[in-house]
């Protein structure tokens, strides 16, 4: 029964696979977050013990297989798109003092960045959500295994960060990883679906977000800030936050479950 199910569940993502080509985007709305196509795929999550700058809360370092491809926003949500939320009652107004509608969104909580993919989803009759933190690390690495989806190094000419004294800047302005995604190091931190974990011990090894124990009234939030180092935006790298709490330094990014 067991090799039976594996048999339907690899044939459903060989058949997803056709429909959704990886790399494909896509729009479901005009006001809408633009999607890109990640596949299917497995990879080592957390970071290996001789890596420079580490913090203990990146492993220990397990396999996790993403099973279906699924899409993520080439983007993070900008202040354009979530206006377009705030317009039809969704979410809240937030200042954008820094005028351009195309930066990140920002001073948002989890909580918020939730209502927002609720009301896109109502909007589209798609199944927007946050990201696993599984499927972050795997859509950020895309495909590397270094500290950086660059290599071993990164400077201020492929990210933005380590620039405590200014703000986000608009997205798209740094070159995109192998999967076509824009600022995975740097710009704003990202929230995800799962709950703060102090490790990795038994977590999901199927990319599902971990929701079970931990601390669920603080979420993960991924991929550092402008306002932090390099250690800070490293793939591996992982945050705790409140999930009521909004900082300039927060945002998000959403993904899509696809359809067969």
């Amino acid at each position: 029964a067991r090799k039976a199910a594996e048999m339907v569940r690899k044939a459903e993502a060989a058949r997803l696979a056709r429909m959704w080509p990886a790399g494909k985007q896509f729009r479901d709305c005009a006001d809408c977050p633009q999607m890109v196509i990640i596949p299917a795929g497995s990879f080592t999550m957390g970071s290996p013990s001789h890596e420079r700058l580490r913090d203990r809360d990146e492993g220990p370092q397990h396999r996790v297989t993403i099973p279906r491809p699924f899409a993520v926003g080439k983007y993070e949500v900008t202040f354009a798109q979530w206006g377009a939320c705030v317009s039809a009652g969704g979410c809240r107004r937030i200042r954008n003092y820094l005028g351009d509608r195309r930066r990140p969104i920002m001073n948002v909580s989890w909580h918020e960045a939730k209502k927002y993919v609720g009301w896109l989803s109502r909007k589209t009759g798609k199944r927007y959500r946050l990201l696993s933190e599984a499927e972050w690390e795997y859509a950020a690495r895309a495909g590397t295994t270094g500290p950086f989806h660059f290599g071993p190094t990164i400077s201020t000419d492929q990210a933005y960060y380590d620039k405590s004294y200014s703000a986000p800047v608009p997205v798209g302005r740094f070159p995109a990883n192998r999967f076509g995604l824009h600022d995975m190091h740097g710009n704003v931190q990202e929230w995800v679906e799962d709950c703060w974990h102090r490790s990795y011990r038994g977590a999901p090894s199927d990319g599902r977000p971990w929701t079970t124990g931990g601390d669920c009234s603080s979420r993960v939030r991924r991929g550092g800030s402008y306002f932090f180092g390099s250690r800070h935006v490293r793939s591996a790298n992982r945050s705790k936050g409140l999930a009521r709490n909004r900082t300039d330094r927060d945002g998000f990014r959403v993904a899509r479950t696809l359809a067969p």
